[in-house]
């Protein structure tokens, strides 16, 4: 069985954007109030992160709270600011004296080649974001973080196409879920796993709908220019008990529905990542959990470029 609100599935999750289509960027708060376990996975080569050592297993730090996801490079990362300002007036962290601190990794997209250069995902941005977020079916396509995303830039941003964020859920037995959102900017283009087919990527030509297969022309030694406005962010959630080993080993898992999907992924232009959340207290086998996390993360990716409309001057395929 299949449900359909995304990452909210995971009880306790709550996500919220904010998205300024005037300057075409924004973020995206994922909230964990309650706390959790959590563990990380970098596969890219061109990252820009904040508090990233807290996923460490061997980092002292048991639990988080948030995760912020932006575009605008690292100018985004402002948003995470934001987003502790609003936990801490709630009260939520990690407990010192009369002080709570909460622990929030973030992580941003370049999407600076899209909208207004100037536009920027401010640290107001982040508490709108926050105060924004429910449980409530994720809202997908060209929104938050995804505002400004593309896929298919092997040969520049012309002729690119336009992607989002997408999210998905897999259920397992005993009502074990595990849930995926994915703010898909990817250098290389995405293909449908089940038919190997190109959904959306480079196009041949400004004006053609007919792909260019980046891969292909990686390998026929062309000479390339790639734009490197890139990066593909992922946050996968479970309402199994995992711990930080576990919650690492997870995202790593995970970070496989990436390579189903992205074609290519992992370059030295992407800074492609996983977040994984553990929020549960029933255990199932770790191996289980990345099969379903890997589906949940393939599908994710698919509907962020299925859901993204035609905007900024690129073509997308929503309708």
């Amino acid at each position: 069985m299949i449900t359909v609100k995304g990452l909210t599935d995971i009880e306790g999750i709550l996500v919220g954007h904010v998205t300024d289509y005037d300057g075409l960027t924004g973020c995206t708060v994922v909230l964990c109030e309650a706390g959790a376990v959590a563990g990380g996975d970098i596969r890219g080569s061109a990252t820009g992160t904040e508090e990233w050592d807290v996923l460490n297993p061997l980092h002292v730090t048991d639990r988080i709270h948030a995760v912020s996801l932006a575009g605008r490079s690292a100018f985004g990362l402002e948003a995470a600011s934001g987003v502790r300002r609003f936990l801490e007036h709630k009260g939520i962290g990690f407990k010192f004296g009369n002080a709570r601190i909460p622990i929030v990794p973030a992580a941003i997209l370049f999407d600076l080649g899209m909208g207004k250069l100037s536009a920027r995902p401010t640290r107001e941005m982040g508490e709108s974001a926050c105060a924004a977020a429910t449980a409530g079916p994720v809202p997908e396509g060209a929104v938050g973080a995804g505002a400004g995303a593309t896929v298919g830039k092997i040969l520049g941003m012309k002729n690119a196409m336009k992607s989002g964020i997408g999210s998905f859920t897999v259920e397992l037995n005993d009502g074990i879920k595990v849930s995926a959102l994915a703010a898909v900017n990817a250098l290389g283009d995405v293909r449908d796993p089940k038919t190997g087919k190109i959904v959306a990527g480079a196009r041949k030509s400004p004006d053609s709908m007919e792909f260019a297969d980046a891969a292909a022309l990686m390998k026929s030694g062309a000479r390339l220019r790639p734009a490197p406005q890139n990066t593909s962010l992922v946050v996968v959630a479970t309402n199994a008990s995992l711990n930080k080993v576990e919650a690492t080993k997870l995202a790593q898992l995970a970070s496989l529905g990436m390579a189903r999907t992205i074609d290519p992924v992992n370059t030295m232009s992407d800074g492609d990542l996983v977040i994984a959340l553990s929020m549960g207290e029933r255990k199932m086998p770790i191996d289980a959990l990345g099969v379903a996390a890997a589906e949940a993360v393939a599908e994710s990716i698919l509907r962020a470029v299925r859901l993204a409309p035609t905007l900024g001057g690129l073509p997308g395929l929503k309708k």
